[in-house]
């Protein structure tokens, strides 16, 4: 019996069941594609059955489009021809015309748009169940799949460029902004994560302790004035050196001095013989570079210096693994004596205080590209060094001047512009 000659019921439940073909092929297609490749990755590591089918159909995906589209397309246009000839028995000639358009409302709502659209929203659960039919068409239809893709890659190959179009590495900033909008992990681990990618854009000038701010140990000082900062140090580690900090003769770790607690006193020249061979490293080193030296040094802490060969300041591992992990505190605004607010919503803050440090402690966003001090800031904006206090405006702050001393703003009064009045 001929396909004109079956009644016209038996052809609408044909075109039904094709409905039902086309939809899935329409949806398999975009689930297929709309799969998270590195959550399938993860699946197939965890021996995930389907994941893994997933994954090596995606392998070729010509030939996972190609047994796709062979399939949607041959239900497509066999539909087609059964709506004509429904389309003829009840339109007579106009038919012709009527039936495609008729079929091409209905299959582009219940074959296309409605299916593809769900597959969109739960790619997962759609490819998943589809790769156990389309993994064995592909096998069945193979002759036709190669026919097909050969001649279709031979057109399109002048077009492709010859790198690797499907390369799934992610570059540094393709990965921060998966971390920060596709990441589903806690905000301390988001925000730590974030934080590692962000070590190649600070450099450890950005984070060092200021020279000014060094605390050493002069070897032409009196001992009793060596042995009072030894007692009263805060620090573990000091830079021992003579005259001045660019002469720096060693690092004095001071767990070496406990085997002398017991001598009544300490030589300088056994003092010396305590020390450990300074660590220079340059000013524009970044982070993710230096937290790597220091691993492999074996060293803590290290001397910053510019071009010159002057020493401009300390970094240490900690300061490197604070931008990491945050500072060793739970409220890093009142761990800085430089800062503090007022009743009016303003902050008196230091001049020397380092921009990272009052941004991180006050959620505020002062440019940190050029200088690194506030007074520095100060200085740069207005290009010259001011004679009396004054006020200036930084983006969204207004910064007052309250003492200016030996050419160097000491003290500034700085309240963000959308509380000010």
């Amino acid at each position: 019996m001929s396909l004109t000659e079956l009644p016209s019921s038996v052809l609408l439940a044909i075109i039904l069941m094709l409905t039902v073909l086309s939809a899935y092929f329409s949806s398999s297609e975009t689930a297929m594609m709309a799969l998270n490749r590195y959550r399938l990755r993860h699946l197939v590591k965890q021996k995930h059955t389907a994941a893994r089918k997933a994954n090596r159909l995606l392998r070729r995906p010509d030939r996972l489009l190609g047994v796709i589209l062979i399939g949607n397309n041959f239900v497509n246009f066999l539909a087609a021809s059964i709506g004509t000839v429904i389309g003829l028995r009840v339109f007579g000639d106009s038919g012709v015309v009527l039936a495609p358009i008729m079929l091409t409302a209905f299959f582009l709502i219940f074959a296309e748009v409605a299916p593809k659209t769900i597959a969109a929203h739960t790619p997962e659960r759609v490819a998943f169940a589809s790769v156990y039919i389309l993994d064995p068409l592909l096998t069945l239809l193979r002759p036709v799949v190669w026919f097909t893709n050969t001649i279709s890659n031979a057109l399109v190959r002048p077009f492709i460029p010859s790198t690797d179009m499907r390369d799934d590495h992610l570059s540094a900033d393709e990965l921060r902004t998966l971390v920060d909008e596709g990441a589903k992990i806690p905000d301390r681990y988001q925000n730590m994560m974030l934080s590692i990618l962000d070590l190649e854009n600070v450099t450890v000038d950005d984070i060092m302790v200021p020279r000014n701010e060094i605390i050493g140990i002069d070897i032409d000082d009196d001992m009793d004035e060596i042995l009072q900062v030894l007692a009263t140090s805060q620090h573990t580690r000091l830079p021992i050196y003579k005259d001045n900090i660019n002469n720096v003769l060693g690092m004095l770790h001071l767990r070496r001095l406990a085997r002398h607690l017991d001598q009544e006193s300490i030589s300088k020249a056994e003092l010396m013989q305590l020390t450990q061979e300074p660590y220079f490293v340059p000013e524009a080193t970044p982070l993710h570079t230096q937290l790597v030296n220091f691993q492999h040094e074996k060293r803590r802490i290290a001397l910053v210096v510019d071009e010159y060969g002057d020493v401009q300041g300390i970094v240490t591992l900690e300061d490197i693994l604070e931008e990491i992990v945050g500072e060793f505190t739970t409220d890093y605004a009142a761990s800085i004596p430089e800062i503090v607010p007022q009743a009016d919503g303003s902050y008196f803050i230091d001049g020397m205080a380092v921009l990272r440090d009052i941004n991180r402690a006050l959620q505020w966003d002062l440019p940190t590209n050029g200088p690194k001090t506030l007074n520095g800031l100060v200085l740069e904006t207005l290009e010259t060094i001011p004679d009396s206090n004054l006020c200036v405006r930084v983006d969204d702050y207004l910064i007052e001047t309250l003492q200016i001393k030996d050419n160097v703003i000491k003290n500034l009064k700085i309240t963000k512009a959308s509380s000010a009045d």
